[in-house]
């Protein structure tokens, strides 16, 4: 199936492409392709359709890339000092007005980063639209957020700190002053900072959360494959693979995070079912950017459900039955969707250990730290 025609995205002059690898125009212009599991007739002589190879020619996997150890920045150098200031950050639920949401409250570490809710109870226990996705490898993404408007973690980490159904503080400032009225965490801003007057800023509370986010990498017998390792995958998850890719699915979901890299369309080729999020058109107003989202990775999809902006979708299988359709035209066989799924399963990585994934002891409160305020 041909590529399809790359769309501009304004503001982040990031490429799109379909999960399908085929615009309408295009396929005007192109010989039909027979759904999976057609049957297709030579000289009146029905020809059943060809099983699933477990043979990976591995030209194809050049699409994809191994994870890295740490997702390095340049603007936001990782250094020990900061990783363990995020990470202290990154639990801290003085950081919410009520004192009861955290980071880890939406995106728990110990559950492959996720809530496993369709969307996550905030302040109040109010709920927004989207769902709450993985933090696992999401620094690696070339953008934030479902409708792409943060650049990087490190922004994105500010975001739910002052969003009134989340953590609810009111502003920057006020985060500021909490973290001041905690003791402890002078001594630990000094350091992850070092040379600044005064370290203690909404800023660098972004710079020390997403240190230690670039740190939360997954890696999975996927990566042994794509080094050259052909045992590491079993043949049901090689043919799945093969499916993956014959259907198109890396027309959008490639790299190293199986996905993360652009915006599309949800619903390229059949109008996506009770679709309301306008995604990227509610930040851009650009109607070219009407029903953009994120591309999600596939980095421990089988352990992040449910799916979709909306988290409207509890079961895999249903997922890639969906995505096929909607996004490639494709009505894919029981048979075909199983063995995606298969392979889906080996891009689960392992977690990270204890060391730095586990909850940390956070500093004590001071004499005038801010009481928890639930209204």
């Amino acid at each position: 199936m041909r590529r399809m025609k790359v769309i501009g995205i304004a503001a982040l002059a990031l490429a799109v492409g379909g999960a399908s690898g085929c615009r309408k125009d295009e396929a005007a212009t192109s010989e039909p392709t027979a759904p999976s599991g057609a049957v297709a007739k030579e000289s009146g002589e029905p020809k059943a359709p060809a099983a699933p190879s477990a043979e990976v020619d591995r030209k194809r996997l050049a699409v994809f890339q191994s994870l890295p150890e740490v997702v390095a920045s340049e603007a936001n150098p990782v250094t020990d000092e900061k990783v363990a200031l995020g990470k202290m950050l990154y639990f801290e639920k003085r950081l919410s007005k009520n004192q009861d949401v955290s980071c880890n409250s939406c995106h728990a570490l110990d559950e492959y980063g996720v809530d496993g809710e369709a969307t996550s109870p905030g302040h109040k226990g109010q709920r927004g639209d989207r769902n709450s996705p993985t933090v696992y490898n999401a620094a690696g993404h070339a953008l934030q957020f479902w409708d792409g408007r943060a650049k990087d973690v490190e922004e994105q980490a500010l975001g739910p700190i002052t969003n009134p159904v989340e953590m609810a503080l009111a502003s920057g400032d006020v985060a500021v002053a909490v973290l001041k009225s905690i003791p402890g965490y002078a001594e630990a801003f000094a350091k992850a900072f070092p040379g600044q007057e005064d370290p203690i800023t909404f800023d660098n509370v972004g710079k020390a959360i997403g240190a230690f986010e670039r740190k939360l990498v997954t890696p999975s017998r996927f990566d042994a494959f794509l080094a050259g390792q052909d045992d590491a995958l079993t043949d049901d998850e090689k043919k799945g693979l093969n499916v993956f890719m014959d259907v198109g699915c890396t027309t959008c979901h490639m790299g190293a995070y199986v996905g993360g890299a652009m915006l599309q369309k949800l619903g390229l080729h059949q109008p996506w079912p009770n679709l309301k999020d306008e995604g990227r058109f509610a930040v851009t107003k650009n109607e070219a950017e009407r029903f953009f989202f994120k591309v999600p990775s596939l980095r421990n999809i089988a352990k992040t459900g449910p799916y979709f902006h909306d988290g409207s979708v509890a079961s895999l299988d249903e997922a890639v039955r969906l995505m096929a359709k909607h996004q490639t035209t494709r009505e894919l066989s029981d048979e075909e969707v199983g063995l995606v799924v298969t392979f889906l399963n080996a891009l689960t990585g392992d977690l990270p250990g204890a060391e730095l994934i586990g909850e940390p002891t956070l500093p004590e409160s001071g004499p005038e730290t801010p009481k928890p305020d639930p209204t």
